[in-house]
C-alpha cells in the first residue's frame, strides 16, 4: 500500500498532468477532489498543505508536495524503479527541467492562460495568451520534427508536464492544426500504457 493522496480539480491541467503520472506508473492513488468553485482551496485546512492554496497537492505518508512539476519529480524519484521517467543523468535532468520550466513558464502564460479565459472566465488577455501559445507551438513543432519526445527516446516527466494544457489548446481557441509533429507527440503520449484523459470543455474551439 502506498498511502498516496492526491488533492485535485478535474478541470484542472496542473492536477491532470500529476494524476496522469500517477495512473501511467500504475500507482493505488485515492483521489480528493477540491471544489475550487467554491474556495475550499483558499480555506486554512487546505492552506497548510500548499501555502499558495492551489492543486494539486500529493500527499504520501507524512510528506505534502504541492507543484505540479514538483510532484512529478517526486513520484518519478519514489516510484519508478527503472529511472526512465527521470534518469539519474545529469544531462538528461538538465534537459529535462528545461521542459519543466517550459510548461510553468510559456504554456501557463499561453495555452493554459487561454483556456483559464475560456473555460473559467478568467481576466486576462486572451488575445495576448493565444500569441505566446503560437509562438511557442511553433518553436515545439520544429523541435518535434525529427523525435518522439521532448528529451531522449523515452518518454518522461518531461512530456507529462507539458502534455495537458498543450492536447486541450483549442479549449482555449488555439488551433493544434498547423502543428502536425505536435499532433504526433500528443498521440504518441495518448498511446501510453496507462494513459487517461482530463475531460474535455466544450470551449473556445470545440464550442
Amino acid at each position: 500500500m502506498k498511502n498516496l493522496t492526491l488533492y485535485r480539480f478535474t478541470l484542472s491541467g496542473h492536477s491532470h498532468r500529476a494524476e496522469l503520472f500517477t495512473s501511467l506508473l500504475k500507482l493505488d492513488v485515492n483521489m480528493v477532489d477540491v471544489a475550487l468553485q467554491n474556495g475550499e482551496h483558499k480555506q486554512s485546512d487546505f492552506l497548510e498543505m500548499n501555502i499558495f492554496g492551489q492543486v494539486p497537492v500529493l500527499k504520501h505518508n507524512d510528506n505534502i508536495i504541492s507543484d505540479s512539476n514538483a510532484i512529478l519529480v517526486y513520484l518519478a524519484q519514489q516510484f519508478d524503479e527503472n529511472k526512465t521517467w527521470y534518469p539519474e543523468d545529469v544531462l538528461t535532468q538538465a534537459q529535462i527541467q528545461r521542459w519543466l520550466s517550459v510548461a510553468a513558464g510559456l504554456v501557463a502564460s499561453g495555452p493554459c492562460s487561454a483556456r483559464l479565459v475560456t473555460v473559467f472566465g478568467a481576466q486576462l488577455d486572451h488575445q495576448n495568451a493565444i500569441n505566446i501559445a503560437h509562438t511557442l507551438f511553433n518553436t515545439m513543432d520544429a523541435y518535434l520534427q525529427n523525435r518522439e519526445y521532448l528529451v531522449g527516446t523515452q518518454p518522461t516527466i518531461a512530456d507529462i508536464a507539458n502534455f495537458s494544457y498543450i492536447a486541450h489548446a483549442p479549449e482555449g481557441g488555439v488551433s493544434l492544426e498547423q502543428y502536425p509533429n505536435i499532433l504526433r507527440w500528443l498521440n504518441n503520449i495518448r498511446n501510453l500504457d496507462g494513459f487517461i484523459a482530463m475531460p474535455e470543455t466544450k470551449a473556445g474551439l470545440l464550442a
